[in-house]
């Protein structure tokens, strides 16, 4: 029986990776620097898991921006606009990957970046694949080879990790008709054997390939793609054994598939699916030799495995198969949960009780290493002592008082179908509110947070650590919420914001002030890039003590005659950015959240604010891999976002911000929603998301992003009208507004500046236009 893990954080204990990069593009450390960074987090975390008592290590789960990006440059898939940089800039590879992820605005180039998003139905965000029919693949970053070697030399027993070619290209996107992407196939293998035969060369025995798409419903020809990959590689370098890692799902329709290919081990992912387990053991696997690797500690939440059932899991198959032809790993990679509970110190943020409920990455190490001990043999005295411990933690979880508060229960238990109704249909809401608002043709506005600068930054430190009074910090973000409104005026925004700056993040800021939720100081997660996030935990039932957001809000209101956004984030979006308590349903947790938001959105109503918007850019994230489950999670998800936006009067309007997320298949619920106005997130994909709303004839309005905010580039006027005369022929120019793709929080205040007035300019020349028959 060994024991292997799947990936780790790759940002470091304390995110020394995202300063590194932020550094480097910044000018402030040159690329020596950066990669000594890299080296010392990547030798850190092969040592850590070594010391675990993982048999395998993963390499090449490290990156500097993202594992499907680092991809495209190992295979060549590189998009022509950035082939100068290669060819007349001679940009190394670690600039290359940069300007592919962040687009590239200097030395007389505008180079936009590439598309972004999620990694199936995580809060990763990868970098999207761009495919043309006549794509050609070669082995251009060798970055694989370069780990592996350096983590061989080092001495440890290392496993490379990779991208399967079949994910790789179903992960992409063609950027031309007239092919399928998966009709790339046979180009791309010859880069994977390629690689395979360099690792072998290098001494690799086991290579990791991932598979997710193995949990989609694949069709034909998709499943038929991985037998052809598969039978391939195991014929042209078979001293490779594989391992072929599925997570974040069953096999479903695919398991027979899946069975059939040549790898040495086949990983399940037992958090998500325990069934499957027992689907495998009654097929012909148990008399065949591939080794099952069960993935039976979760590597997406971080609650404490409870032995008990592991072990339960592990002597079924044990019983089947032999411990021999079993491993034990986490669900999937641990890049998804923070890195090490050991640094959580302050007791007033997370208290003991709580955190002996918990387990990070560097925790989720011990459970694999311990279950092996525990199922090799069960009378080890420090494996039993793990044990005894593990349920007795387990024990008092179950029974602590903290977890029910029987009033929220019996407010979820109330609610009636028609808390879920706006009064009116959307027909006459736009007509009350058209009246009231009184807003021009192409209305403009922004998604909700201006540039936080590090002194705002550094007065929120200084106010947490007491050595700024709540007066005095109060006062400070009074006076930039005032000055961002006036620069606003001055630059003729419609709709105004008032700048978020009060906030740390836009989940952790409300569970702050929710019942049911706690903290931790470094339990930080990355998003994209070097965005990292610092997901609350929900360890029980929600409710809210007190208003939220109202004074800020009235307080911007206060200082213009124009009208300023209610900004909240919705219930399900709460959700799936936290952490969610697993003991009961996720739909249960999102309504006693949903909840919440309603009382704020009422409160707010009655504080004045006309224009109250509901971010929901987590609903497409959770929705299940497999057809099947997703009626029923979308049901749930509309109906919390409806409970949260449902209180309020006809002439109050409503928006909701979705982003980096495929709308087609879930278009008729995004228009169930019913929020009066929606802004999406289109840039990056010159506008190719509007065509489901097209296609759907959306009822309500649509502000389409008119620049990708997560690039530093800096659109012009002109290119932000092509854009909106691009979405002028999916939606009718009486539906649009103007906006940018994203909240401004993590931006400069210079590049926003700029791309912000080219906005209004673009809006107000298309405003000159409206006459023309185009705009009719």
């Amino acid at each position: 029986m060994q024991t292997h893990n799947l990936g780790y954080p790759r940002i470091g204990s304390n995110r020394e990776l995202k300063k590194a990069c932020e550094q480097y593009w910044q000018r402030r450390i040159d690329g020596r620097q950066l990669e000594q960074t890299a080296r010392a987090i990547r030798n850190n975390n092969w040592q850590l898991q070594k010391d675990a008592g993982i048999d395998l290590i993963p390499v090449n789960d490290f990156s500097f921006y993202d594992q499907v990006l680092d991809t495209c440059l190992m295979t060549g898939a590189i998009p022509e606009r950035y082939h100068p940089l290669m060819e007349r800039e001679h940009l190394n590879d670690l600039d290359l990957l940069f300007a592919m992820a962040r687009g590239y605005q200097q030395n007389g180039y505008d180079l936009t970046a590439m598309e972004m998003t999620k990694w199936f139905d995580t809060n990763y965000h990868y970098i999207v694949p761009e495919f043309k029919k006549d794509q050609q693949f070669s082995l251009f970053s060798p970055a694989i080879i370069h780990q592996f070697t350096e983590a061989k030399k080092a001495g440890f027993t290392a496993k490379p990790v990779l991208i399967g070619p079949v994910t790789f290209l179903l992960s992409g996107k063609e950027k031309e008709a007239g092919f399928h992407r998966i009709d790339l196939l046979k180009k791309l293998l010859p880069v994977y054997i390629e690689v395979l035969e360099k690792l072998d060369a290098c001494g690799a025995f086991y290579v990791q390939m991932d598979e997710p798409c193995l949990a989609l419903d694949l069709s034909e020809q998709e499943q038929q793609a991985l037998v052809t990959a598969y039978t391939t590689l195991q014929n042209r370098v078979p001293n490779i054994k594989i391992i072929l890692t599925n997570y974040f799902d069953c096999f479903g329709k695919n398991l027979e598939t899946a069975l059939r290919l040549p790898v040495h081990t086949l990983h399940l992912d037992l958090v998500r699916c325990p069934s499957q387990l027992d689907d495998i053991l009654a097929t012909g696997f148990v008399a065949g030799r591939t080794h099952l690797s069960l993935g039976i500690v979760d590597g997406r939440n971080i609650w404490k495995n409870n032995f008990q059932q592991s072990l339960a899991l592990i002597e079924k198959a044990q019983q089947k198969i032999g411990a021999n032809r079993i491993w034990l790993a986490p669900s999937c990679s641990l890049l998804h949960v923070p890195c090490d509970l050991d640094l959580e110190k302050d007791e007033t943020v997370l208290t003991p009780e709580i955190k002996q409920w918990l387990a990070f990455a560097k925790q989720k190490l011990w459970e694999v290493a311990t279950l092996k001990q525990l199922a090799a043999n069960p009378g080890d005295p420090a494996a039993k002592n793990g044990y005894e411990e593990n349920q007795r933690c387990i024990q008092t979880r179950n029974t602590s008082s903290l977890i029910h508060n029987e009033a929220v229960k019996s407010r979820v238990a109330a609610i009636k179908d028609a808390d879920a109704q706006r009064a009116s249909a959307f027909t006459v809401r736009k007509k009350k509110q058209q009246d009231l608002l009184q807003l021009p043709f192409f209305p403009t506005t922004t998604i909700g947070s201006f540039p936080q600068t590090k002194e705002v930054r550094a007065w929120r430190a200084q106010w947490k650590q007491q050595q700024l009074t709540g007066t005095d910090y109060t006062e400070r973000l009074r006076e930039e919420t005032k000055k961002v409104i006036a620069w606003q005026e001055a630059i003729g925004l419609d709709v105004l914001v008032h700048g978020e700056f009060e906030r740390n993040d836009m989940v952790e800021y409300f569970g702050e002030q929710l019942n049911g939720f706690v903290f931790t100081q470094n339990g930080w997660v990355q998003s994209y890039g070097s965005r990292c996030v610092k997901p609350p935990v929900i360890y029980g039932d929600v409710s809210r003590p007190q208003a939220m957001t109202v004074a800020w809000s009235k307080y911007a209101q206060s200082l213009t005659q124009k009208w300023v956004k209610g900004m909240l984030t919705g219930p399900v979006t709460i959700l799936q950015w936290s952490f969610v308590r697993d003991d009961q349903p996720r739909s249960v947790t999102c309504n006693q959240i949903a909840l919440a938001i309603r009382d704020e959105v009422c409160d707010l109503e009655n504080a004045g604010i006309r224009i109250i918007q509901i971010d929901e850019p987590a609903i497409r994230e959770g929705l299940p891999l497999r057809k099947e489950l997703q009626k029923a999670y979308l049901g749930w998800a509309v109906t919390a976002f409806r409970i949260a936006a449902s209180g309020v009067r006809d002439e109050t309007q409503i928006h909701t911000h979705m982003c980096y997320s495929e709308f087609n298949d879930i278009i008729s619920s995004v228009a169930d929603m019913d929020a009066d106005v929606i802004t999406i997130e289109t840039a990056r994909s010159q506008m190719e998301l509007l065509n489901a709303f097209a296609s759907f004839e959306y009822p309500n309005d649509i502000g389409p992003g008119v620049y990708d905010i997560h690039s530093p580039r800096i659109p012009s006027k002109e290119e932000m009208i092509a854009l909106i005369e691009k979405a002028l022929k999916f939606i009718p120019a009486g539906q649009l507004w103007v906006n940018p793709d994203c909240g401004l929080k993590t931006r400069g205040w210079e590049e926003t500046r700029e791309a912000l007035i080219e906005m209004t300019k673009a809006a107000a020349a298309l405003r000159q236009k409206a006459a023309a028959p185009l705009l009719q």
